[in-house]
């Protein structure tokens, strides 16, 4: 994977991995349904069905292996995918290994030639901004569908 120019780099000490075998499904697991608001109370079974069905990829501490950021993407790898479950440790924030990590997905998947990939956040727009992605168009194009409870807002 060649990083493009515009992909801000890992702090030191830091190394991007789209290993599946090096994902820690206890870590991710906790992370997510705990403090991550699309996905607060997920069961451990759900988490380990959408590892097991996504691309997933990762950023450890090159000192210890312990991982410290993740992110998961849904796709069909011929034209669509959706970037997921973003998390970085709060131990580690503020160190730009979200954007070098969310940049180092973009470019592992440009290979496949997708025509979009898209993303939903409440709160991160300024840092997905930065590595060129951008509000729909024509949101007024898209439509979901919610299995369960229509107030439902959790993955």
């Amino acid at each position: 994977m060649t990083a493009k120019a515009d992909t801000p780099r890992l702090p030191d000490g830091y190394e991007f991995s789209a290993d599946l075998a090096r994902i820690d499904i206890d870590r991710t697991h906790h992370w997510l349904a705990t403090d991550a608001y699309w996905a607060i109370d997920r069961p451990r079974d759900k988490h380990e069905r959408a590892v097991a069905n996504s691309l997933n990829f990762g950023v450890y501490d090159t000192a210890s292996g312990e991982q410290v950021a993740y992110a998961r993407v849904v796709t069909d790898e011929a034209s669509f995918a959706w970037l997921c479950d973003v998390y970085v440790d709060r131990s580690v924030r503020g160190k730009g290994i979200g954007t070098a990590m969310v940049g180092a997905v973009r470019d592992h998947l440009a290979p496949l030639g997708l025509r979009r990939l898209l993303l939903a956040t409440s709160d991160a727009h300024g840092v997905y901004a930065k590595l060129g992605f951008e509000p729909l168009d024509r949101p007024d194009q898209w439509m979901l569908h919610r299995f369960g409870p229509s107030n439902q807002v959790r993955a």
